[in-house]
């Protein structure tokens, strides 16, 4: 089971330590497993390897092994030793192949002991010395525009001159698509709250452009609340940002007062896991769309650091999970985070707009569903008529503004298809108690092989 990487590189290969604790006795961290096809060195013929990485992605680093692995890792639970781990496997598995896994495994910061406990150290000490969080998947996506217009030898310089241009480009092109018919292709005044996706743009533009198209010609806030989805972090509970984000197109400074009122009502709890920030996407792909749409002190104007409004991130978890409360019962829960929000907000000068970053169901065989969803087969029809009918029952229930419902339904179908940003939703419903919920859009971005779909909506409060 050598680290092999896809092209068939062979890297140097760790060592296992016969004397370190949590080698002899591995617990493997939260890890993401995935197939991949690989050149077997010496003959070029594909095999299938299995990666293994970081979910809470604070190691980048990715161990290639055979897909057998998927035998070994349940067992490195931290109760199990090595010997005992070959013998309740089987199949031939020996002690030095076991060795080797392990060996990597501590080298990619995947085990529990000191090779993590370092790169947890150095990634916390490297974001509390930042006052602005740099872009990460923005600014994948501004220079992948450059390199398809300059060409894939594009330089640094290329992306620093073109790309917020090119990005400001397509922002404008997936709006002039996504409102090219609509009835109302923009409001009337600036909404309490609005829903968009936090899926990449190639899959999401059209949700995005959808709401933050019909947002150009209304009063610009003077801050902007992204409540996002902790896909990655720790917390157990909701958990804010103490950073401003940083975008190709520029800075949106912290909202530092609007944060002091949270804190001094829910405590310091709220920044406890601040870190969970670090690696999440779903405040920064609302980022730019703000700055372009509020930007230069109006609609659709150029700006920069101190010409966008304001941005507090709040990352919310599943209240379906425990009625609201944190999963452990000592993170900050669900309502009184609403309601300090809510209070918070009124007692601030100025106009807030708070932003639910959504995505919906996310289903196909990627996400472990048993059938494919592509072609018109009758079993791929059914199944996404399905995903469809429920998405729409909820969303029912946000436009009704039934926020506790919402809840108890989830919790009762235990999350069937998926959702994974119920608890941005309740909390933007609980924050603003809107009187009227306008469903502007829905719809559905699914791979053509049809082994993952991800649906999302455009949505107005006011």
């Amino acid at each position: 089971m050598s680290e092999t990487a896809p092209n068939g590189g062979q890297g140097a290969q760790p060592v296992f330590n016969p004397s370190a604790p949590h080698q002899n006795q591995p617990k493997l961290r939260a890890v993401r497993a995935f197939g991949v096809q690989a050149e077997e060195q010496g003959t070029g013929r594909k095999i299938p390897m299995m990666g293994v990485s970081d979910a809470r992605q604070i190691s980048d680093k990715v161990v290639f092994t055979t897909p057998g692995a998927q035998l070994i890792l349940p067992k490195m639970d931290g109760a199990h030793t090595l010997d005992q781990i070959v013998a309740e496997v089987g199949q031939g598995l020996t002690r030095p192949i076991v060795e080797q896994l392990v060996a990597q495994l501590d080298d990619a910061g995947l085990l529990d002991g000191p090779v993590f406990e370092g790169m947890l150290k150095t990634m916390r000490e490297e974001y509390d010395g930042l006052s602005v969080l740099p872009p990460a998947t923005t600014a994948a996506f501004a220079d992948a525009l450059v390199m398809q217009s300059v060409g894939k030898d594009a330089t640094e310089a290329d992306k620093t001159e073109q790309g917020p241009r090119l990005l400001r480009q397509a922002l404008d092109q997936f709006i002039a698509t996504a409102l090219k018919d609509a009835a109302n292709p923009s409001f009337e005044s600036l909404p309490k709250a609005i829903v968009a996706p936090h899926l990449d743009y190639p899959r999401g533009w059209f949700n995005y452009g959808a709401v933050y198209g019909r947002l150009r010609v209304v009063d610009r806030p003077d801050r902007v609340v992204i409540l996002g989805t902790n896909h990655f972090g720790l917390s157990t509970g909701v958990t804010a940002c103490d950073k401003g984000f940083s975008t190709p197109l520029g800075t949106c400074e912290l909202d530092e007062p609007l944060l002091k009122a949270l804190v001094s009502r829910l405590g310091d709890g709220l920044l406890a896991n601040r870190y969970d920030h670090e690696r999440e996407h779903s405040i920064e792909l609302h980022v730019p769309w703000i700055q372009h749409v509020f930007g230069g002190g109006g609609p659709g104007g150029e700006g920069g650091a101190g010409e966008y409004p304001t941005v507090l991130g709040v990352l919310v978890h599943d209240p379906a999970v425990n009625n609201g409360e944190s999963y452990d019962g000592n993170g900050i829960a669900v309502q009184p985070f609403a309601e300090a929000l809510r209070a918070a907000i009124a007692e601030l000068p100025g106009k807030t707009l708070i932003v639910s970053s959504a995505d919906l169901s996310h289903v196909g065989p990627g996400f472990g569903d048993q059938v494919a969803l592509a072609g018109e087969a009758k079993e791929a029809v059914d199944f996404r008529n399905k995903v469809v009918a429920h998405d729409r029952e909820m969303l029912d229930l946000v436009v009704k503004k039934k926020p506790g419902d919402l809840i108890s339904a989830m919790a009762w179908q235990q999350n069937p298809t998926r959702w994974c940003s119920t608890g941005n939703l309740v909390a933007t419903l609980l924050t603003v108690a809107p009187e009227r919920v306008d469903l502007l859009n829905y719809g559905g971005a699914m791979d053509q092989q049809g082994m993952q779909m991800v649906t999302s909506a455009a949505i107005a409060m006011y």
